[in-house]
């Protein structure tokens, strides 16, 4: 009995001294290392991340097993790699800071606004797209979410823009500079036109699909964005998701699949889950009517 309130006591003794400012440290910390994470599953960062992990965890073997001469040779390495780590993470310290900078309380209006833009977006874009599968235009748009692409970006032409039908059927007209590329959009505006995509390595695909389907294919493999894509020996509108290609959808269709990936209404309870799912048959079973099955 004795040791249990010696325990108590013990305990109460470290639980007294915790006040407001302590939740607060801890509340700002635990904020810091979860928007760490996310920002390295959300940028191709965490292969870098895994390699600086691996050598601290060396250089700490070498320092517990009295390795003198790989211990200096590592401390030399941390001495130059934080100037290292800031010249390769530039463009990601940017843009955290640019993001930390519009930081303010109505954070909740600027969501709904880039809701309401991409909501834009998505409309222009089906116009654009029946349009453009009626004569026949060639088009490759990428719709960014969670992993950024930044990269494929710098291979085309970096823009600010509102996405327009009336601009993408001028981009994607076939004598235009920037119709052989991909429009890369993120939150709603266009940021990239005339971008190179990465080819799909998936060699089972079928050979009816061109070069502009193998790169949508392979960005949605490589990352988690939405291609839509309209063929320009047929005119037939594909989207790829998941390094799945669905193909010869209706404008219907393009938009609801657009919505449903770009756009997804939160989940409450159960009931919300069971009635999207019955929403979600329900448009695999309207797919078939609008097109044919994919190959």
């Amino acid at each position: 009995m004795e040791g249990i309130i010696y325990l108590l006591q013990q305990f109460w003794s470290m639980v007294t001294p915790f006040g407001i400012s302590d939740v607060i440290d801890i509340a700002i910390m635990s904020f810091i290392i979860y928007k760490f994470i996310m920002f390295m599953r959300r940028t191709n960062s965490g292969a870098v991340a895994k390699g600086i992990l691996l050598f601290l965890a060396a250089l700490l073997v070498s320092t517990y097993f009295q390795l003198n001469t790989i211990s200096y040779l590592l401390l030399q390495v941390v001495d130059w790699g934080v100037i290292a780590l800031v010249v390769l993470f530039q463009p990601e310290i940017r843009r955290f800071l640019e993001k930390m900078g519009r930081t303010t309380l109505g954070n909740v209006f600027n969501n709904q606004e880039e809701r309401n833009e991409l909501d834009s977006a998505i409309t222009q874009t089906v116009e654009a797209y029946t349009s453009l599968s009626k004569s026949k235009t060639g088009a490759l748009m990428v719709f960014e979410r969670k992993n950024m692409l930044d990269d494929a970006i710098k291979t085309g032409t970096a823009l600010d823009c509102t996405v327009n039908a009336e601009l993408l059927k001028n981009i994607f007209w076939n004598k235009a500079p920037l119709h052989d590329g991909a429009v890369i959009v993120r939150g709603g505006r266009i940021v990239g036109a005339g971008c190179m995509l990465p080819m799909s390595g998936n060699v089972n695909l079928s050979r009816e699909l061109g070069m502009r389907h193998r790169a949508g294919i392979g960005a949605s493999e490589q990352t988690d964005a939405v291609v839509a894509i309209v063929s320009e020996e047929t005119g037939s509108i594909s989207v790829a998701v998941g390094g799945m290609l669905k193909r010869h959808l209706a404008p219907e269709t393009l938009e609801r699949l657009l919505r449903n990936e770009l756009m997804p209404e939160p989940v409450q309870d159960d009931s919300a889950a069971k009635f999207k799912l019955g929403s979600l048959l329900r448009f695999v079973k309207g797919d078939k009517q609008d097109g044919k099955e994919d190959s």
